[in-house]
């Protein structure tokens, strides 16, 4: 359904499809060129590859931004092996599944849900709010409702590895946040990687989340964001991811970003709103992120050495860049001029 508040008519499609060659991953690298008059998506964490993937397919033929981010995104969420988005989420510490997501388009139409049950796809029932309703926001039974009577199926959300993951943690109920844990090698012996099953792609207590952001070949941005949320966290926490400013900010006369780390500190400081309005003023993306990173440093010195905060910019331009608290924070990019690519982030710490 077409948006009762678009006040303008979309462009006529008519750009060229752009051909992309491998899409398989390579080293992480440094990163930041321009990729004037081309498309362009950049995502967070490893598992931005293969949501990169997807979304290339929507703007290599010239589609819309808005599309190829939901598209992309859609990957990890539908994915059990990844548990901090979507389906396979690892549950909150009463044993819930809640998911939490958003999305933004290149003319500030904007929708999100949060604690939803049940939908192993919330970022298409974001797109849903902003396309079908006159709000931005529904949350818990509400979201369902509205979910369900547009044609989502309801499903058990909690695998059985997920679930062997909560009932573990239950034994102790300790919440200790772990930077980087991504990057571990699972080992069976090992009890700090007892949640992490061989390679968890985004940390179980602090990376949590896909936040995705893509430039079509009209120019135009748009950009989602996805997530379960914190592992075991407390009945009704809801981070930054599906909060709009937070989580991911989208202007398309500048730029877009979005976030990933701890929500709480994101939310703080509005970073994804932040990092843009930066770019406004002539910041670099890499020099936006940064900024940003610095101010949660400022806000709590000693507490910013131990989470993880990482943020992704893309500005009108094509220019894209990042920036974290500490080392370990990926992101991937794909552009026509390349095959889809792995960066580290730099960091603070």
């Amino acid at each position: 359904m077409q948006d009762r508040r678009h006040f303008l008519k979309a462009a006529a499609l008519g750009a060229a499809a752009f051909s992309l060659d491998g899409m398989k991953p390579i080293a992480a690298q440094t990163a930041g060129k321009a990729v004037k008059g081309k498309p362009v998506v950049i995502s967070t964490w490893d598992f931005g590859l293969p949501a990169n993937k997807a979304a290339w397919e929507v703007l290599k033929k010239g589609g819309r931004a808005l599309d190829a981010v939901e598209a992309g995104v859609k990957i990890p969420e539908g994915d059990p092996a990844i548990q901090t988005v979507g389906l396979g989420g690892f549950p909150d510490r009463d044993g819930h599944v809640t998911l939490d997501a958003c999305i933004m388009d290149e003319l500030g139409n904007c929708g999100s849900v949060a604690a939803l049950e049940h939908v192993v796809h919330p970022i298409s029932v974001a797109r849903a709010v902003m396309e079908k309703t006159p709000h931005v926001m529904l949350v818990g039974e509400g979201a369902l409702q509205f979910a369900l009577a547009n044609g989502f199926k309801k499903e058990n959300l909690l695998t059985p590895e997920s679930e062997k993951a909560w009932k573990e943690w239950l034994k102790k109920s300790e919440y200790k946040p772990q930077i980087n844990i991504e990057n571990k090698t699972y080992n069976s012996n090992d009890t700090t990687t007892a949640f992490n099953p061989l390679r968890l792609p985004g940390n179980v207590y602090n990376h949590d989340t896909i936040g995705m952001v893509a430039l079509d070949a009209r120019g135009n941005l748009s950009g989602a964001c996805t997530t379960s949320g914190m592992a075991f966290k407390l009945r009704g926490r809801v981070g930054d991811s599906p909060i709009i400013g937070a989580g991911l900010y989208v202007d398309n006369e500048v730029g877009a970003a979005t976030s990933t780390g701890v929500g709480e500190e994101v939310i703080r400081i509005v970073g994804s709103h932040l990092v843009v309005e930066l770019m406004r003023q002539g910041y670099s993306p890499e020099a936006a992120c940064k900024e940003a990173v610095t101010r949660i440093v400022k806000k709590n010195p000693q507490k910013a050495k131990e989470i993880q905060v990482g943020f992704l910019a893309l500005n009108k331009k094509g220019e894209y860049g990042a920036y974290c608290l500490q080392q370990g924070f990926s992101y991937a990019v794909c552009t026509s001029d390349s095959s889809n690519k792995l960066y580290d982030g730099k960091h603070y710490f």
